[in-house]
């Protein structure tokens, strides 16, 4: 991924009190940090984080938090979020850590237009692949929830079988997501782009129950 750097992205990131430095130290302690017992949604792969700030914004009552790998992307984002916002953080982190920076605290992972790594041999890298679903395993705290959206139907089925053989059971599986979805539904900067275009969006609902 070639990413464009951004100016004063260092004072930014710096500077944010919505970007938290030290995840690693607030493993199974994420909601002293919130100062409440809220419900924990994450989205790994965040992206300018147009989804999670507007989330944040209409769901006061949960706390969200972003997961971004790439730092000028993180940097983008963060000048973006409303400065009122009490149960929104960032995490600038790589996902295979995720494991490492939660435990059994999340109610819902999000996973909207992730890389599809389409080589066969790279397949394990995908954020539905076994290995993130092993990982998923220790992170939440009751009943696990996956939520996807992708514009890549190879991914998607990949991911539908995924899910499926880990025991989760899908729901609400669409081919077309923006068919029918309500007026206030919101939306990503990526699917904003490729739903533009006519590019159908990939969506389900991945539930197993404690």
């Amino acid at each position: 991924m070639r990413l464009r750097n951004v100016k004063n992205k260092e004072e930014i990131l710096n500077n944010s009190k919505f970007l938290v430095k030290d995840h690693l130290d607030h493993s199974g302690k994420w909601n002293k940090l919130f100062g409440n017992n809220n419900p924990i949604y994450i989205e790994i792969g965040m992206g300018k984080g147009k989804f999670i700030r507007e989330n944040a914004s209409k769901y006061p009552n949960i706390n969200f938090i972003g997961i971004e790998k790439y730092d000028s992307v993180v940097a983008k984002c963060l000048p973006k979020i409303d400065e009122n916002l009490t149960n929104l953080l960032v995490i600038r982190m790589d996902a295979l850590d995720i494991d490492k920076v939660f435990n059994h605290e999340v109610d819902r992972i999000y996973l909207n237009f992730s890389d599809p790594w389409p080589k066969n041999r790279h397949h394990l890298r995908r954020l539905s692949s076994k290995i993130f679903l092993e990982k998923y395993n220790n992170i939440f705290k009751d009943d696990k929830e996956i939520y996807m959206r992708t514009d890549n139907r190879d991914l998607y089925i990949y991911s539908l079988e995924s899910f499926s053989s880990f025991g989760y059971t899908l729901e609400d599986i669409s081919f077309d997501l923006h068919s029918s979805v309500e007026e206030d539904f919101i939306t990503t900067e990526y699917e904003d782009k490729f739903s533009s275009k006519g590019i159908p969006i990939y969506s389900v609902k991945a539930i197993k129950k404690k």
